[in-house]
């Protein structure tokens, strides 16, 4: 088993040895960041005061800098000389952010703490913050007592009660959780509760285009009106309860109407991204099996309208019922026997405020299927059930705290999970879905943000490293900010530090899990602290095993890099996948622990000297340089940081012809495509080896730089580095890669 390897400790030193430390920070090395001299005079008065009540290198000296040194309006190399410079001589993560105890007693899991903490931990009962690992731990060794308890602090409740909350078997190795329950999860986004009345606002919104207009907002009764009156519309096209019914639309109000009257009366939801190809709609209606589909005529994003409907089309799909994008009528000729949104809610408009009786099913019953990318063949056809919705919620309340006031915003599609996992969990959770319909990478997304008073902000790594490079934020007051959340891809130090630093350092509470969890298995919270591009804990619930070189787990809590395995118990994962093995591809093969066979991730993982856990890429983005097995990611991180003209890289080992070890290639994105031509790739490639060499490994060595407009991506953005190894293995055999295009 490896020691502490520190790997990531070069990612805050190798910015670290750059600065100095706090105490030997001047005058003239803030105002050369271009900052004014009265200005300057007052931050460095402010830092030599915090020193003195701190210390010049602890946590707490980086968490008071923070509040009353940083704003979002200074210059970020300020942000960084602060952070470096505090944290110089750390070591591995650093924490950017710190729980205050006071604030922890009042998030739904503190407050669940400060009043059955005693009776769930007995004596190990503290306090919510020193507390929280052993209630984690307790989550994994008392999974009936800890479901229970959470269903009922968000209010769910059953037509027909479970026999009991697991009930194991050696034929289920994730075992069969509420068996024998009934429930309809869009019944309970749409029913009061003790927590939530019909005037709460739950839909916030705003078209590109009127970013200087008023958001739009829709109460729980206005919502309940409009998803009553498509599923009584459903009723009219005579399929039967269980057909699915696909929707290839853009994450808006409309969307989620129909997938919320989708659920509710008994049928399934086929998600498919508005990104795809005619192609790719096909597999997965055909795959599904799907009776009708949802669209819109286009998607309008700034000047430009993007075809939907005629993909659908080229798609040879069902049924078409088709929204018309900004207008009230469409401008488009449908095909035969396809229907206008118009004519569709005509069909029951005596309807609109009659209740539609939600159809009630057995917990096992699908409501949703969604796929994996697709980047290795066929999608994956991996079903959510009724209890996946209360995973995706579950895991909103405990560690991300969403709660009734707030308004959470998260730029996604119904094609991937975090589509479905914004509507249960904002929904279920009493707080409201703050919807932008247009690009996120834009500054009318950003006012949109102010202007929505958005309390949660969820981000993929490469919409940040947009907003940082382009500065579109720039201006806006994101104060309103409680947290951020980040998934979908791995995460990096500074372009997080520049987030936090936009809402003044709220925390970042990085989530990883996947399509087939339904939720996260590994991620954050704001009772612990949180370190930049870290997770903090496993996820209520889970279970995280580090496989070793032999295949078997290391030692529990002992640091450690390998293949991510997952324990079975999971509430709310896959138990079948629609046109695969379930078991060949997740428990086949799989090692025994406890008596129990472990659950295949894929992912490699490092758990490091102080708990937190770093996210490595799949496992099959590793690569062997010289007998050494290395990481794109960590190889990534140090490229990206070369040069200020970079926006990112991608590395990945290329067999050379004949056979024999890896040839390490970096496929660079410029911020600008004018920077392509002026670039001495030779040069850049060896300051990319001498960089790899000092920070990472001697013997470590860069053959070829490519460079590309833009990476290859799935739809869920993340780098298709296995597409990029196939086709420049295909053209560069024996040659080097300067000029290849894909």
């Amino acid at each position: 088993m490896p020691k502490c390897s520190n790997i990531h400790a070069h990612q805050n030193a190798m910015a670290a040895v750059e600065y100095k430390g706090l105490t030997s920070i001047t005058l003239s090395d803030i105002e050369a960041l271009g900052v004014d001299t009265g200005v300057a005079v007052d931050l460095l008065q402010k830092l030599a005061g915090i020193v003195s009540d701190c210390g010049a290198a602890t946590p707490q000296t980086w968490q008071r800098i923070s509040q009353d040194v940083l704003a979002p309006h200074l210059p970020f190399s300020l942000h960084q000389m602060m952070y470096y410079g505090c944290y110089k001589d750390f070591g591995p993560d650093p924490p950017a952010w710190l729980p205050d105890p006071g604030s922890a007693m009042l998030t739904n899991v503190g407050k669940l703490l400060e009043k059955r903490g005693k009776e769930l931990l007995g004596s190990k009962y503290k306090d919510p913050i020193s507390s929280f690992s052993d209630f984690q731990k307790f989550s994994v060794s008392n999974p009936e007592v800890y479901w229970k308890t959470v269903l009922d602090e968000m209010n769910v409740s059953f037509s027909i009660l479970p026999e009991c909350i697991l009930r194991e078997d050696q034929s289920h190795p994730g075992g069969q959780w509420l068996p024998g329950a009934h429930l309809n999860p869009a019944r309970h986004c749409l029913s009061p509760n003790r927590d939530r009345n019909l005037n709460d606002i739950v839909l916030i919104w705003r078209n590109e285009g009127d970013d200087e207009a008023p958001v739009e907002k829709m109460t729980l009764k206005e919502l309940r009106s409009e998803v009553w009156a498509v599923a009584h519309s459903l009723e009219t096209l005579g399929l039967s309860k269980g057909s699915a019914i696909a929707i290839d639309m853009p994450m808006n109000v409309y969307s989620v109407v129909v997938y919320l009257a989708i659920v509710l009366a008994g049928y399934v939801v086929v998600s498919i991204a508005d990104s795809f190809s005619p192609n790719e709609i096909s597999t997965r209606l055909k795959i599904s099996k799907a009776k009708a589909i949802f669209t819109q005529d286009f998607v309008v994003r700034g000047k430009k309208r993007i075809p939907l409907y005629s993909r659908v089309v080229d798609a040879e799909s069902p049924m078409a019922i088709v929204i018309p994008s900004r207008a009230s009528a469409l401008s488009i000729k449908l095909r035969y026997g396809d229907i206008s949104w118009q004519d569709f809610l005509a069909r029951t408009k005596e309807s609109k405020e009659v209740q539609f009786d939600s159809v009630e099913q057995p917990v096992e019953a699908l409501t949703n299927i969604l796929f994996s990318s697709g980047t290795t063949g066929e999608p994956k056809a991996i079903p959510m059930t009724g209890i996946t919705p209360f995973k995706a919620a579950a895991d909103g309340w405990c560690h991300m705290d969403i709660c009734k006031g707030d308004i959470v915003a998260w730029p996604t599609n119904l094609g991937w999970m975090m589509g479905p996992w914004l509507v249960y969990a904002s929904l279920l959770n009493g707080a409201s879905m703050a919807l932008y319909n247009g690009s996120p990478l834009s500054s009318g997304f950003a006012k949109f943000i102010q202007d929505a008073k958005v309390t949660m902000l969820g981000v993929i790594p490469s919409i940040v490293r947009t907003w940082k490079t382009t500065n579109c934020t720039a201006g806006f007051d994101w104060s309103t900010i409680r947290r951020f959340g980040s998934t979908g891809e791995a995460s990096s130090v500074d372009e997080y530090l520049w987030l936090m630093g936009r809402a003044r350092y709220k925390p970042v509470i990085e989530y990883c899990g996947g399509t087939e969890i339904g939720g996260g298995f590994v991620t954050g919270s704001l009772l612990q602290p949180q370190a930049l591009a870290a997770f903090s804990t496993a996820a209520m619930g889970c279970s995280l095993f580090i496989l070793g070189e032999d295949g078997l787990p290391i030692a529990p809590e002992a640091p450690g890099i390998g293949e991510l395995a997952l324990g079975s118990l999971i509430f709310g994962a896959s138990s079948t996948v629609l046109n695969a093995d379930h078991y060949k591809i997740y428990f086949k093969g799989m090692p025994v622990w406890n008596g129990k066979r472990l659950r295949r991730h894929g992912d490699v993982f490092e758990r490091t000297c102080r708990g937190y856990y770093r996210a490595h890429g799949r496992a099959d983005d590793t690569m062997n340089l010289g007998g050494i097995k290395v990481s794109s990611l960590e190889i990534e991180r140090i490229c990206n940081a070369v040069d200020d003209n970079i926006l990112e890289t991608a590395a990945i080992g290329v067999p050379p012809v004949g056979g024999g070890p890896e040839k390490l290639v970096i496929v660079v994105v410029f911020k600008d495509s004018a920077d392509e031509s002026k670039q001495n790739l030779g040069a850049l490639m060896t300051s990319f080896n001498s960089s790899l060499q000092k920070k990472l490994n001697p013997l470590f060595k860069v053959s070829n730089v490519v460079t590309l407009p833009s990476l290859p991506r799935t739809a869920t953005n993340k780098v298709m580095r296995r597409v990029l190894r196939q086709q420049f293995s295909q053209a560069g055999r024996g040659s080097r890669l300067y000029n290849i295009v894909i």
